[in-house]
């Protein structure tokens, strides 16, 4: 039977190239790492710069929005209002004129009513006139200086001719009008011209103001339309700017990393954008070369285990053969040797001696161990090899068929044995015959003769209720097996005693484990056991689905053959 598989060490080159990718490859990818931003660097520098830049042209925006507004309040609430007041003071004057004239020619008092509210009109124009002019403007303060000038002739005009005349006495025409006539219109003219000047002056600011406000309104206009356009120049550099370094990288990796997980271990693994995606892709390459050379090594070790595995076969085929020549070849001649032996015994006793007797008798003995040795070895070797479908086994009916089996040995013994009801596990009931059989077996060979052999076999569920073992043992109070030799005792032809103390082939223990083993279970020695031997094996309660299994027994073997 062909041994253990031997360790597959790594092919030649394999390993020195994964040792190379543990300590040079990881140096050369860092050495080609840039020196450059991360991914968070290259965004917080991006938005920060673009924030900067809304941020000045937002300063701008509201610059050029203030101006505007500034004119568009300047002209509304100061050039055009001013104008408007020139035009009533000018209105005030005219009339305070219409009234002198007119009280002059008739002496009628009514005349004296436009004059009287012209006054008052010419007061407050005046007053608002200046507090309109009072921010010190260049075009105020020529405004000013005219209505200064205005002011100084209408005063003039007022003392020389206006009071004079309102003051002569009603009811006839005052000689002062008809006097000074020609000179009051004389002066009266001049204000005029004064007049026009001022309003002149006022509707020259009123243009420059109109003309400022449409120079501002463009610029607003202008200055929001390039916001407007860098907005979206922005918005494209940093999408195309996310789409370059950040997108296409990733997606290279993507597809990189797809092609090998999709098996392609050759495919090598680009390293590009910013940083920490350059990292993250150099690691994945250092992964990668790191599966390709493990690829190599399981590729290398498949090629030997196949190797390994037609080894076995015909290791296999060999013990097949070796079987059939044992079982036939090999046992047929030492039936014969055993045979002749009995024979020469019988015809020719009266001429032997003593030792001869004796030498006919160690051969029959040795010929009929061999046997028994060659038989025993082909059932070790037959277990897992033939016979491998799985049934349910009422363990009840197996250790009732072990039990008539052993019914001799049981009755010469004086042995009593017990038993808990028994599962129905999943097995070949031939072998689990066997595992039972040898156990109580050795229970039964390994008395003490101090004491009446009693024997008890037990059955638990392994762990909690729905657990997949069934926990089964085999406790005796014999001799008892020392704690030291609890795992050589399951070692084939491992004897802890002399073939003439208890007669063995010390093959027993070794074929429970096997059987055991075989159905999933394992088998051990209780060592905290004592007086006597406590053997614990554990057995599926549940069909393992790596095994053919047949749905019920049509047989059942309750006895070893």
């Amino acid at each position: 039977m062909a041994g253990p598989a031997e360790e597959i060490p790594a092919p030649e080159g394999v390993a020195a190239r994964s040792a190379e990718a543990d300590s040079v490859a990881p140096g050369f990818l860092r050495r080609r790492l840039p020196g450059g931003w991360s991914t968070r660097q290259w965004l917080t520098a991006g938005v920060s710069a673009a924030l900067a830049v809304l941020l000045a042209l937002s300063c701008v925006g509201v610059w050029v929005f203030a101006r505007s507004t500034a004119i568009s309040n300047r002209l509304v609430d100061g050039s055009t209002p001013a104008l408007v007041a020139s035009i009533r003071l000018e209105s005030a004057l005219l009339n305070q004129e219409t009234g002198i004239r007119g009280y002059g020619l008739t002496g009628e008092q009514t005349f004296l009513q436009p004059y009287q509210q012209g006054l008052a009109q010419q007061s407050a124009q005046t007053a608002r006139l200046r507090v309109l002019l009072s921010d010190g403007g260049h075009g105020d303060r020529v405004a000013l200086a005219d209505l200064d000038q205005v002011l100084r002739r209408a005063q003039s005009w007022q003392q020389l001719i206006a009071r004079p005349v309102a003051a002569s006495p009603a009811g006839k025409p005052a000689v002062l009008a008809t006097d000074r006539a020609a000179q009051g219109k004389q002066m009266f003219d001049a204000l005029r011209v004064t007049m026009t000047a001022l309003e002149q002056d006022l509707q020259s600011a009123r243009d420059h103001s109109r003309s400022d406000l449409t120079g501002a309104r463009q610029l607003r206009t202008t200055v929001f339309s390039l916001i407007a356009a860098v907005v979206a120049a922005l918005a494209v550099l940093v999408f195309a700017g996310l789409r370059r370094g950040v997108n296409r990288p990733l997606e290279q990796l993507s597809r990189d990393v797809r092609r090998v997980a999709a098996g392609d271990f050759t495919h090598p693994v680009a390293a590009t954008g910013p940083a920490d995606i350059h990292q993250l892709a150099a690691d994945v390459e250092q992964m990668r070369r790191r599966l390709a050379d493990q690829l190599a090594v399981t590729d290398e070790a498949r090629g030997r285990l196949d190797e390994q595995a037609a080894e076995l076969r015909r290791s296999n085929a060999e013990l097949e053969q070796f079987a059939y020549v044992a079982s036939h070849d090999l046992q047929e001649p030492l039936r014969k040797v055993a045979s002749f032996c009995q024979l020469l015994e019988r015809r020719y006793r009266d001429q032997l001696d003593e030792r001869g007797v004796t030498y006919i008798g160690y051969a029959v003995d040795g010929a009929n161990r061999m046997q028994v040795l060659i038989n025993e070895l082909l059932t070790f070797s037959r277990v897992g090899r033939v016979h491998t479908e799985h049934v349910e086994v009422d363990l009840d009916q197996v250790f009732a068929g072990t039990t008539d089996t052993l019914s001799v040995a049981i009755e010469e013994s004086g042995a009593t044995i017990t038993h808990d009801r028994l599962p129905t596990v999943y097995g070949n009931a031939g072998q689990l015959g066997m595992l039972l059989q040898n156990l109580l077996s050795n229970a039964l060979k390994f008395r003490s003769p101090d004491r009446e052999p009693h024997i008890r076999v037990t059955a638990t569920r392994d762990g909690d209720g729905d657990g997949d073992l069934w926990q089964l043992a085999v406790t005796d109070n014999g001799i008892g097996i020392d704690p030291e030799f609890a795992d050589k005792v399951f070692v084939l032809f491992q004897r802890l005693h002399t073939r003439d103390a208890y007669p063995g082939t010390g093959i027993g223990l070794a074929l429970c484990k096997k059987i055991a083993e075989f159905h999933g279970g394992t088998i051990t020695l209780d060592t905290a056991h004592s007086p006597g031997t406590r053997i614990v094996f554990t057995l599926p309660a549940a069909p393992d689905p790596a095994r053919p299994h047949i749905a019920s027994a049509t047989r059942q073997e309750n006895t070893v053959g």
